[in-house]
């Protein structure tokens, strides 16, 4: 995804990195955690990955609020997803969490 002019502002999502991490690490079932001002834009940052990572992984979009790098869903392991993308504005230590590894 090329850089998007999201109210007056140019994003760079790095899709082509998540892609690269996602293929890394062989995740199956990723949650896409965005921001409520990236939101609209869930669909098609959906759409990009996959089109990316050409596999069979299944991609989800958390709906509820995101309030940062902090706010991660509790008990995500209950989802069965291996791996959270999340674009956040600020990067926290996720070495505590065994089950899920988390992209920044």
């Amino acid at each position: 995804m090329e850089p998007r002019d999201i109210d007056g502002l140019e994003y760079d999502l790095e899709l082509d990195r998540v892609a690269k991490e996602i293929k890394k690490q062989k995740a199956k079932r990723i949650l896409v955690q965005l921001p409520s001002g990236l939101k609209p834009f869930a669909a098609a940052v959906t759409q990009e990955l996959k089109a990316k990572i050409k596999n069979s992984s299944e991609i989800f979009i958390w709906l509820d609020s995101c309030f940062g790098a902090c706010d991660v869903p509790i008990e995500v392991e209950k989802l069965g997803v291996d791996m959270i993308i999340q674009f956040g504005h600020s990067a926290w230590d996720y070495s505590k969490r065994n089950e899920v590894k988390v992209l920044k």
